[in-house]
């Protein structure tokens, strides 16, 4: 059974076990790739430093999800020798694996570290994190990786993995698990949403995560001052009331804030879409604020007409937006709207309200369709988002763009997909969202 939402869920809670190491001398270190977003999240917790620690399983030739050691930076190799023994693996097989692992290790340092310095971890605490551990090869490698770098105290920290492998853990200093599941079968059986993460999104994260640090109050780190709230921004978990239903959302806004962009996702996602935070990642790394909410109840997914029901999504979404108005300090912002999947069709017909005041709407691989003869209502400038493989939604979305009569345009990401799951493709429409919602939320900006 699932214990944790998506790797954000188990990175919080993570962050907030780890609350008594905040203020002191640490970095946090994730394990590329699941390893990171649970990292980022530990990270902002504790206000420290984010970087990577690269590592890779060597599987076995013919199960390649088994692990029988794992390699890292600096030449830090762990064998599993039980599985050695039982596979019958020759060393010519072992090698072949290790040499093709190396190349890919090597090819990731680069890719990530690339325009950036590695964090010194002399006479410091490294905070090693990965979305959970089955053998715990990668694991002990990244460990002896850190200790190798200088490190003065390990400690390992995952949010599940199973008890034996635990106890069996000789190489950091402490460890902290949050769940040993009695049947434990797979690290990804245990989270609700455990979605590949991308190289894209790994280099996302650690540069949010530099200029989260570089934006902080220096103060903030001081271990006279553990646990003060940030001076610059914030993350607030919110409920917002809808005609007897209440609203959750995630709110962050920079001081001052002047623009704020609404997500709505799609079906069969989430406030926690790590697709729909990669780019409001992007948005906030640019100025803006964002509000990821689920506009509808959990007892209300249950049931699959709501989901289509963009009428009430776009009813909910208008509640949203007078809710943050009312805010103080957000009451004097311009609006947009992201739209994913379904979320587009409801961003488009609550942006067609007469009483709507939308500054910009951004719909990626939606459908706008759904918004049926509204289309031609909404007067928020509309950019389309939509992959060149994702052919029927590309479709709809060429018809909706001819029925609109506001200032629009389509851009196709090339060799995407309808979740742009291929390497860089979110990253690109990411950028196209930024620069959509800078030019009409951010006007003194500029295009980033």
């Amino acid at each position: 059974m699932s214990i944790f939402e998506d790797r954000v869920d188990a990175g919080r809670q993570l962050g907030r076990r780890l609350a008594e190491l905040r203020g002191q001398d640490l970095v946090v270190l994730g394990l590329p790739r699941g390893g990171v977003p649970v990292a980022f999240e530990v990270a902002a917790a504790l206000d420290a430093p984010l970087d990577v620690i690269v590592v890779r399983k060597l599987g076995l030739p013919y199960q390649p999800e088994l692990a029988m050691g794992a390699i890292g930076e600096g030449g830090a190799r762990v064998l599993e020798e039980h599985v050695l023994a039982h596979s019958r693996v020759s060393e010519q097989e072992l090698q072949a694996v290790e040499e093709h692992e190396r190349a890919v290790l090597e090819n990731r340092v680069a890719r990530f570290r690339k325009g950036r310095t590695r964090q010194d971890l002399t006479g410091r605490i490294a905070v090693i994190v990965d979305d959970g551990i089955a053998t715990g090869s990668t694991a002990r490698v990244a460990c002896r990786v850190a200790r190798r770098l200088g490190a003065a105290r390990v400690v390992l920290a995952v949010p599940v993995a199973p008890d034996d492998t635990l106890v069996s853990l000789t190489e950091p200093d402490e460890v902290v698990c949050l769940a040993t599941p009695r049947l434990f079968s797979a690290v990804g059986y245990h989270y609700r949403d455990f979605s590949p993460t991308e190289d894209d999104e790994v280099v996302q994260l650690l540069d949010a995560a530099a200029k989260r640090l570089q934006d902080s109050d220096p103060a903030s780190r001081n271990p006279a001052n553990a646990g003060a709230p940030h001076a610059v921004d914030f993350d607030e978990e919110v409920e917002i009331p809808s005609r007897g239903v209440r609203l959750h959302g995630q709110l962050h806004l920079p001081v001052p804030a002047t623009g704020v962009v609404l997500f709505a996702h799609g079906s069969g996602s989430s406030r926690h879409s790590p697709r729909n935070r990669l780019v409001a990642g992007v948005l906030q790394q640019a100025g803006l604020g964002t509000l990821l909410l689920d506009l509808l109840t959990p007892a209300e997914e249950r049931h699959r007409a709501n989901v289509f029901d963009i009428e009430l999504l776009a009813r909910r979404l208008s509640s949203a937006t007078d809710w943050l108005a009312m805010r103080e300090d957000a009451a004097s912002c311009t609006v947009g709207y992201f739209g994913a999947s379904t979320g587009a069709g409801a961003a488009l017909w609550a942006a067609s309200e007469p009483s709507a005041r939308i500054a910009a709407v951004v719909s990626r691989g939606g459908r706008p369709d759904l918004a049926g003869p509204r289309l031609s209502a909404v007067r928020a400038p509309t950019l389309l988002i939509v992959g060149s493989f994702d052919y029927d939604v590309l479709g709809l979305n060429r018809k909706a763009k001819a029925m609109m009569r506001c200032p629009n345009q389509l851009a196709v990401v090339q060799g995407a997909t309808h979740l742009f799951e291929e390497p860089g493709t979110l990253a690109a429409a990411a950028i196209l969202a930024r620069d959509w919602f800078v030019q009409y939320l951010l006007p003194s900006a500029g295009t980033v």
